[in-house]
């Protein structure tokens, strides 16, 4: 076993120099240089011989880097007495997705689904058992701890199954959402997950009347997402793409997204998903990689793939879509935009899987059909397959404080903070990732998880390591393109000064 040394404070703080080391993390690149980053989000770049200059207090004052580093709040010399309470502000600032506690709730109101996904991750159930139905007794109650929470806005989103099999339930939890709001006065956003196999046009006026967004799935082109989605003996392609162009029309454009999942026939045809979504004149895609729950464990020799198959992927799909914009035409992959959005700005983002403290619990919470409340969707696709440490309560039996604060939150919050698992602790990119217990016990069989073999931890890293390599190497004009993701911008419109700190 390796002995641990812990340096006194005045290590790091030599006699012969004027400035202290603050904490911060790196690593030596293939490149020859070293990056840095601190708690905060700050990055830096320095040639190796210049990173060992500084961490042994030999920099100089007037070297170009010792403004940069003492302003990321690398180093500090004492020189200014708001030097520290700058650093907590934005501590705070990378923090504040905490005020309000959970801010997005997961109703789902039926397991019963019309299409039959081999990687299925909830295991859904076949459309004629309404056994796998929710009630209006457990839905109202589902409101009414929503409505309890500190948050000031939330999120409600309906997921199944399909939730437009019950429709009606749908139209119910919309009314008494709103009946009871009257006097909470929080801010809620309404989204349903569907797969539009059964849109209709009273469906369609009843979300333009209440503001609701819509969220699919499409998996590429006919080849692909028929492969991957089918729907009885007809292709689901056909229908979902023209219910897309159907919504489109009747809510506008940016009322719907699409993501895609990502299995082995997915892997050969990078470049075709994406134009896929551009013939649909779609905003965005999330390239998103197969999760270990639900059908998707039965069917995995016939859909999984290393890490390494996904990773290639998606550098594939990115390259193709930084060209698009190059081109003119602004398109974002949404998972590298936010990753983006945390390196770049010093605003938290409200995607609970990249959050640390972890979103389970904190960030998002699921009511179940049958009553029973999950720490995250993940947590309620193991409980499908018979694993339930994850399950917070039931609507009708516990309490708010019971569900929230109760033990199986007590036993989710210390894996929750990559600040202080094993592997993430030091890692470079900690910052810019996060903490996953829910898949960890799925795949690993403990919530902490062991990041040298997680491929949760693989293709995080594998993910922000490339979108660094691109920062490096950025030219003005993806400079451009990268902000005007993260700003919703046309990147034609978008016009920025060279930062010169981004190649710093």
């Amino acid at each position: 076993m390796a002995h641990t040394t812990f340096y006194p404070r005045e290590h790091y703080s030599a006699a012969d120099t004027k400035y202290s080391l603050l904490p911060f993390r790196f690593e030596r690149r293939n490149s020859g240089d070293c990056l840095l980053t601190n708690e905060v989000g700050e990055f830096h770049v320095l040639p190796s011989s210049e990173f060992d200059t500084f961490i042994h207090h030999q920099l100089q004052v007037n070297a170009p880097s010792y403004v940069q580093l003492k302003a990321k709040h690398f180093l500090s010399d004492g020189s200014s007495s708001a030097h520290f309470e700058l650093l907590a502000s934005k501590y705070r600032t990378k923090k504040s997705f905490l005020e309000g506690f959970t801010k997005l709730h997961i109703f789902v109101t039926t397991l019963r689904c019309n299409q039959s996904c081999p990687y299925c991750q909830v295991s859904r159930q076949n459309e004629s058992v309404s056994a796998f139905d929710t009630t209006e007794e457990m839905l109202h109650r589902s409101v009414d701890l929503m409505l309890t929470g500190p948050a000031p806005a939330v999120t409600m989103e309906f997921q199944g199954g399909e939730p437009m099999l019950n429709f009606d339930l749908l139209r119910e939890a919309i009314k008494y959402t709103k009946e009871r709001n009257a006097n909470v006065g929080k801010h809620i956003e309404y989204v349903v997950c569907t797969n539009l196999s059964l849109l209709e046009d009273r469906h369609l006026d009843f979300f333009k009347e209440h503001g609701i967004q819509i969220s699919t799935s499409l998996d590429g082109p006919d080849y692909v997402h028929d492969k991957n989605r089918p729907l009885g003996k007809g292709t689901s392609h056909a229908v979902v793409t023209r219910n897309i162009l159907r919504a489109q029309e009747a809510l506008g454009k940016h009322i719907i997204s699409a993501l895609m999942t990502t299995t082995r026939a997915s892997l050969k045809y990078p470049r075709e998903i994406v134009d896929e979504y551009l013939r649909l004149d779609l905003g965005s895609m999330f390239v998103r990689d197969l999760n270990p729950f639900g059908f998707a464990v039965k069917a995995r020799s016939a859909l999984s793939y290393p890490t390494s198959d996904f990773l290639r992927f998606y550098k594939e799909i990115l390259n193709h879509v930084i060209d698009i914009n190059r081109q003119g035409r602004t398109f974002s992959e949404a998972f590298t935009t936010m990753v983006l959005a945390k390196i770049l700005t010093p605003w938290p983002i409200g995607f609970v899987d990249l959050q640390s403290p972890s979103g389970a619990g904190i960030g998002v919470v699921v009511y179940n059909y049958d009553g029973d409340v999950y720490a995250s969707d993940e947590s309620r696709m193991l409980a499908e397959m018979g694993q339930r440490p994850f399950r917070l309560g039931n609507v009708l039996e516990d309490s708010y404080g019971d569900i929230f604060f109760g033990e199986a939150m007590q036993m989710i919050a210390p894996a929750s903070c990559n600040e202080s698992l094993a592997g993430c602790s030091d890692c470079v990119y900690q910052t810019y990732c996060g903490a996953d217990p829910v898949r960890h016990y799925s795949t690993q069989g403990d919530i902490f998880g062991h990041r040298p073999t997680s491929s949760y931890c693989a293709k995080n890293m594998g993910v922000i390591r490339h979108i660094f390599g691109l920062l490096d190497t950025a030219d003005a004009d993806l400079d451009r393109i990268f902000w005007a993701w993260i700003n919703r911008e046309d990147v034609n419109r978008m016009r920025l000064p060279e930062p010169e700190w981004l190649s710093s």
